[in-house]
């Protein structure tokens, strides 16, 4: 009988024991209860921004904006607390949110009518947003402070010891989730995956699934920001940039087609936990920058090659 879990994603989780059982050789404090916490705590700020570029990637198309679009976020509800007066402390969030959805809404709007490819769109937008964010601050470090409520959510513990970060990407996972499973806009993301044209021929808007799900990227880049200000208290420039390769690469490694059409949650679930153990466990071996970096990029190609390998097969 099979159980019915995709090879991509038994391959994630299986590499995700390795890197435990050589943490745990090389140090036991590896696999203790706190350190395993603040991994979690670290890898949902990734998992959250995954969340978002997964629906996007499911379209076949990608979104490069992602670096700066974090960093609007974070800059934005760090300002509104001021431009907000009375009000700031409360709308500041969903301002930042709000932010990177617009930014989304652009880039879905330049790929959708403007029929742009979306890598070269959403990387210009980028520069546009890189732009502005460097008009706003004049190019030096905001001086804009995060509020109680951005820091608790993304650095206090409230329920059994799990940081509270944990709990909003289990809330975003849960979301993503349930629109790809038991919703007609779920179905119809998968449709545009696999053959944009056959979707419209079959009365799907396809136009709006794209804007929508380049409008829930911008929101969960944003969102991440916001919560990557109040873990360090505040907003500061190219906060977004370590997070494009690493967001993208554990969408892909869980299993997620780069081409579209074929993923699940579950895939970057394992794919976040992956890249984020892979960080800490060389990290923790004080390896060089340089070494860090290579290692890093060939267990992302390895671990390409074994599902590229499997689709040729499949096909």
């Amino acid at each position: 009988m099979r159980l019915g879990i995709d090879r991509s994603v038994a391959i994630a989780f299986g590499c995700i024991l390795l890197i435990l059982a050589g943490g745990a050789m090389y140090s036991r404090e590896f696999l203790s209860p706190d350190y395993l916490l603040q991994q979690l705590q670290v890898g949902a700020f990734l998992g959250i921004i995954a969340s978002g570029a997964m629906m996007v990637i499911l379209l076949g198309h990608i979104d490069l904006s992602i670096p700066w679009v974090v960093t609007l976020g974070a800059m934005m509800a760090t300002a509104m607390v001021g431009w907000g007066g009375s009000w700031g402390p409360w709308i500041c969030i969903p301002f930042g949110v709000f932010c990177g959805a617009v930014i989304g809404i652009l880039n879905g709007l330049g790929v959708a009518y403007l029929r742009l490819p979306s890598m070269i769109f959403t990387l210009g937008m980028n520069a546009v947003v890189q732009g502005l964010m460097v008009l706003h601050t004049g190019g030096f470090a905001p001086l804009d402070q995060a509020t109680p409520a951005m820091h608790f959510i993304a650095v206090q513990r409230s329920l059994f010891g799990i940081p509270n970060a944990v709990f909003v990407w289990a809330i975003v996972g849960i979301f993503v989730i349930y629109v790809l499973k038991r919703t007609a806009f779920g179905r119809t993301v998968y449709a545009v995956g696999n053959r944009e044209s056959a979707a419209y021929l079959s009365g799907v808007n396809t136009n709006r699934v794209l804007i929508g799900c380049f409008a829930f990227s911008g929101a969960m880049a944003a969102f991440a920001g916001v919560l990557l200000a109040g873990y360090s208290n505040k907003a500061y420039q190219n906060m977004g940039d370590a997070y494009l390769l690493p967001a993208i690469a554990a969408v892909v490694l869980g299993g997620t087609n780069i081409l579209g059409g074929r993923g699940n949650y579950l895939g970057t679930i394992a794919g976040v936990i992956l890249i984020t153990l892979l960080q800490s466990i060389l990290s923790v071996m004080q390896m060089p920058e340089a070494g860090r970096q290579v290692i890093y990029g060939c267990v992302i190609i390895g671990m390409l090659l074994i599902y590229g390998r499997g689709a040729k097969a499949r096909s």
